[in-house]
C-alpha cells in the first residue's frame, strides 16, 4: 500500500512539474571573469534541488560516521541487557519448577552479565534487575538451606536498598523477615518488619510476619492486637480468626504470674476479647487459680446473667468457670444459682457450678443433689467429675459417713 502511494504521488508531482516548468522561458545568466553563461531556470532549480539533497546527505554521512562508536556502544548495551533479561527470565522459570540450583546458576549469571561486560564496560547499571536477580538467588539458596550463601545475597540486597521505599526495597524486606522467622530469629524479624514505610507495614503479609515472630517472643498480647488488624483486613477466614484470636488471648492470661499482671492483660483486651465467653471463663479461671476468685466472678457475673441466651458449650464454659471462682462467693449468688438449676435441671455444667456454690456456702443438704448428678455425668471432663466426688467426700464427712467419704474418694481417684 505504501509503494502505490510514492507512485501516485510521484505520477502527481511530475504533471504538477510539466504544468508549471514546461513553458518556463526564463534564464538564468553567470558571469564569472571574462565569462557569461546562460542557463535555463528550469535547470537551475533541478541544480538546486540536487545540490540541497548532495549536502544533506553528506552531513549525515558525516554525522554517522561520528556517532558510529557511540551506536555501538548502545548496541552492545543493548545485546548485553538482553542477555542479562534472558537469564533472569529463565531463573525465575527454573525457581518456578522447584529446579533451585540452575534457578541459581542462571540467577548468577545474570549478575555476572549485569556487573561485567568486556564489550560495554562503560554501561550503565540496572539496579532493579540487579535487585531481582539476588533475591532470586537468595530465594533458591534457601530452598536448598544455603543460609550462608543467602544471607550474603540478602545483606547485599538490603544495603543497595536501604532507605528506598521501592516496591523491591519492601520486597527485599519481607522476605528477609520471613526467612528471619522460619530461622525463629524473631528479634531480627521484627527489627526488619520495622523498617518498612507505614503502609507496606499494614500489608497482610507483614501483619502475619509480625504476628508470627510476636509469638515466637512470647508476647501473646502484642500478637493479639495484630491478629487483631489481620481479622479487620480479612486474613483470615471467620472462623479462623475467632480461633487464633481466642488462643493468643488464651497464651496472653496464662502469662500472668500474679493478679495486678493479669488485671493490666484483661484491661489491654478489645471490647470483643472481653465478650468472648471463652475468654472469659479462661481469664475467670485463671483469676482462680491466683487467688483472685472475686475477680472472676465479677468478669462471669454478666454473662451468667444472660445465660438463657447463650448456647450449651457457652453456658457450659460459663458454668465450669463459675465453679472454679466459688470460694468466698457470696450470698447474693444464691438466688441466681437456684433459678440456674431450675432452668437448667438436665444441664451437668450447671449442676456442677451450683453445687459449688451451695458446698462454699455450707449448704450442704442443697449440694449433695447437683453434685451428684454432676460426678455422675459422663458428658463432663474426668477434670470436673472428680472435684464433684471429691466435694461428695466432704460432704459424706461433714456428716460422719467416713465410709461414704472414702468410697467417694476412691471414685474421685479412679477418673483418668
Amino acid at each position: 500500500m505504501r509503494g502505490v502511494i510514492w507512485l501516485v504521488l510521484l505520477f502527481a508531482t511530475a504533471v504538477v512539474a510539466a504544468l508549471t516548468l514546461g513553458h518556463n522561458d526564463g534564464l538564468v545568466s553567470v558571469f564569472f571573469g571574462g565569462w557569461r553563461m546562460d542557463v535555463s531556470l528550469n535547470l537551475t532549480l533541478a541544480a538546486l534541488l540536487l545540490a540541497g539533497f548532495a549536502i544533506v546527505s553528506i552531513i549525515r554521512g558525516i554525522d554517522s560516521l561520528i556517532s558510529l562508536p557511540e551506536r555501538a556502544r548502545e548496541w552492545r548495551a543493548s545485546r548485553r541487557e538482553r542477555a542479562a533479561q534472558g537469564a533472569l527470565r529463565e531463573a525465575l522459570a527454573e525457581f518456578l519448577g522447584a529446579r533451585y540450583t540452575r534457578s541459581q546458576k542462571a540467577a548468577q549469571r545474570a549478575l555476572a552479565i549485569q556487573s561485567t561486560s568486556p564489550d560495554a564496560p562503560d554501561a550503565p547499571d540496572d539496579p532493579e534487575l540487579r535487585t531481582l536477580a539476588q533475591l532470586l538467588a537468595a530465594s533458591s539458596a534457601h530452598r536448598l538451606l544455603d543460609r550462608v550463601r543467602r544471607d550474603e545475597q540478602m545483606e547485599g540486597v538490603l544495603q543497595a536498598t536501604r532507605g528506598q521505599s521501592t516496591a523491591a526495597a519492601d520486597g527485599a524486606r519481607l522476605l528477609a523477615a520471613e526467612w528471619a522467622v522460619d530461622d525463629r530469629d524473631a528479634e531480627r524479624a521484627l527489627a526488619l518488619l520495622g523498617e518498612l514505610p507505614r503502609g507496606a507495614a499494614r500489608r497482610t503479609q507483614a501483619l502475619r510476619l509480625k504476628m508470627q515472630a510476636q509469638r515466637q517472643q512470647r508476647l501473646p498480647l502484642e500478637a493479639l492486637h495484630t491478629a487483631r488488624l489481620l481479622a479487620k483486613h480479612q486474613g483470615f477466614s471467620s472462623a479462623a480468626a475467632q480461633g487464633l484470636l481466642r488462643s493468643l488471648a488464651f497464651e496472653a492470661l496464662d502469662t500472668a504470674h500474679d493478679v495486678d499482671q493479669l488485671r493490666r492483660v484483661w484491661q489491654q483486651f478489645d471490647p470483643q476479647d472481653r465478650d468472648d465467653l471463652f475468654v472469659c471463663a479462661r481469664g475467670a479461671t485463671r483469676a482462680a487459680a491466683l487467688g483472685a476468685e472475686e475477680t472472676g466472678r465479677q468478669w462471669l457475673r454478666p454473662h451468667w446473667e444472660r445465660l438463657s441466651q447463650l448456647s450449651g458449650d457457652e453456658r457450659a464454659q460459663v458454668a465450669l468457670a463459675l465453679g472454679n471462682v466459688s470460694a468466698g462467693i457470696g450470698g447474693d449468688w444464691l438466688p441466681r444459682a437456684e433459678a440456674a438449676l431450675g432452668q437448667y435441671p438436665q444441664d451437668p455444667a450447671v449442676a456442677l457450678a451450683v453445687g459449688c456454690v451451695f458446698a462454699h456456702r455450707q449448704l450442704w443438704g442443697k449440694a449433695k443433689r447437683p453434685l451428684e448428678q454432676a460426678a455422675n455425668a459422663s458428658a463432663l471432663s474426668g477434670r470436673d467429675r472428680r472435684q464433684a466426688w471429691r466435694w461428695l467426700a466432704r460432704l459424706a464427712q461433714e456428716e460422719g459417713d467416713q465410709e461414704r467419704a472414702i468410697a467417694c474418694e476412691h471414685e474421685a481417684a479412679q477418673i483418668d
